[in-house]
């Protein structure tokens, strides 16, 4: 049987209706911001600062170290050397003719150059006494090496040098008998057998061989 006509808008209007309460139920369930509480917002933005201050703080601590890496791989090797090549091994430290002889002596040619063992401040360059011309210099671990007999010398007091800058000629100056380099070493201002003490340092010279440039030359 045909529905009449005001039946018929009875229920189109019933369906829009009942549509509209569901299409509005729905909308009630969305959270809106403006219905948040401000301490939830606050709590949000504090963990969303957080979290960043976090993620800067590990990416700082991570290039730190980076950084550091890169110091620590860029950083010189200590370098100990031999203050002469081809010389004759004599007279080592000890007593010489019942006189203590405080240092080793290295036999070259007049004008043979010699460097430095080390890197240091030159304390002393010039005549002393039975030394002759002699070259002091001090190392940064407090010890210091003299260099005696020299013809001259080639730096200055109060000049930085470094491991095998040049510091003087061999020569035969001051009580000396025969030209030779005087090297002498002194810890906390006593004299000490420069053997031993170079050994340590990976620098042989009764056989005239350096670790240093033998590392570098298997490098």
């Amino acid at each position: 049987m045909p529905t009449p006509p005001r039946s018929r808008y009875a229920a189109v209007v019933t369906t829009a209706f009942v549509g509209a309460g569901i299409v509005a139920l729905g909308a009630s369930a969305l959270p809106d911001a403006k219905d948040v509480s401000p301490s939830v917002l606050d709590e949000l933005k504090q963990a969303s600062v957080t979290s960043q201050d976090a993620a800067a703080r590990a990416e700082n601590a991570d290039r730190a170290s980076r950084d550091d890496d890169r110091s620590k791989d860029s950083a010189e090797p200590e370098v100990w050397l031999l203050p002469l090549q081809g010389y004759d091994f004599n007279s080592p430290y000890g007593l010489r003719w019942g006189k203590m002889h405080t240092g080793v002596d290295l036999v070259a040619g007049e004008g043979t150059p010699y460097v430095a063992i080390h890197d240091g401040l030159v304390t002393k360059a010039g005549w002393f006494g039975g030394y002759g011309n002699a070259v002091i210099v001090q190392h940064a671990d407090g010890s210091e090496a003299i260099y005696g007999h020299s013809s001259s010398v080639s730096v200055k007091e109060g000049q930085q040098i470094k491991a095998g800058d040049q510091l003087g000629l061999v020569g035969q100056t001051g009580h000396a008998y025969g030209t030779h380099l005087h090297l002498e070493i002194h810890v906390k201002g006593q004299p000490v057998d420069p053997v031993p003490f170079l050994q340590d340092r990976g620098v042989d010279i009764k056989l005239q061989v350096e670790t240093f440039y033998n590392e570098v030359a298997a490098s």
